[in-house]
């Protein structure tokens, strides 16, 4: 029996922590990786995010007509991650109100920051048009509010 986080990644303080390893096709020619696939990284973290908490992106778009959409992204590019790297993704939702969720992601190797965004992500019907998060995807996702300050602190400097 292996120690590895399972592929979704898991959820522990009200941060859900996701891993990944940087292939040849995340890099650059120079090993490094691309800028644009930490903006995948964070994607796919944010919908493993969703999966550990129940909630199935598919079926709310199959059954309910709706979708999460990144409305905004903000990105600080701290430091470069290279070929073979193991990586989390650490994502805590910041609030949540309306159509919208405001997220904070980490994109780290070990306990070095490399990447950090923040996202607005909006709840969207089949028409593009915003529309409330449904209650049951509130309520799957609430236990990642801040329950104590440490990423989010880390975040705002």
């Amino acid at each position: 029996m292996s120690d590895a986080a399972p592929p979704s990644g898991s959820i522990a303080s009200g941060i859900h922590s996701f891993p990944l390893r940087v292939y040849y096709e995340d890099t650059d020619a120079g090993g490094i990786v691309f800028y644009a696939n930490y903006l995948k990284f964070a994607e796919r973290a944010r919908t493993e995010m969703l999966r550990c908490c129940g909630v199935d992106q598919e079926r709310l778009r199959r059954e309910a007509g709706i979708g999460l959409v990144v409305r905004r992204a903000a990105v600080d590019f701290l430091a470069p991650a290279r070929l073979d790297d193991e990586l989390t993704v650490a994502t805590r939702l910041l609030d949540h109100a309306g159509a919208t969720l405001e997220l904070a992601q980490e994109i780290a190797r070990g306990d070095t920051a490399l990447v950090r965004l923040e996202i607005r992500a909006a709840c969207v019907r089949a028409d593009g048009r915003p529309t409330r998060l449904p209650p049951a995807l509130v309520a799957a996702i609430v236990h990642l509010s801040p329950q104590d300050s440490t990423m989010v602190d880390a975040h705002a400097r």
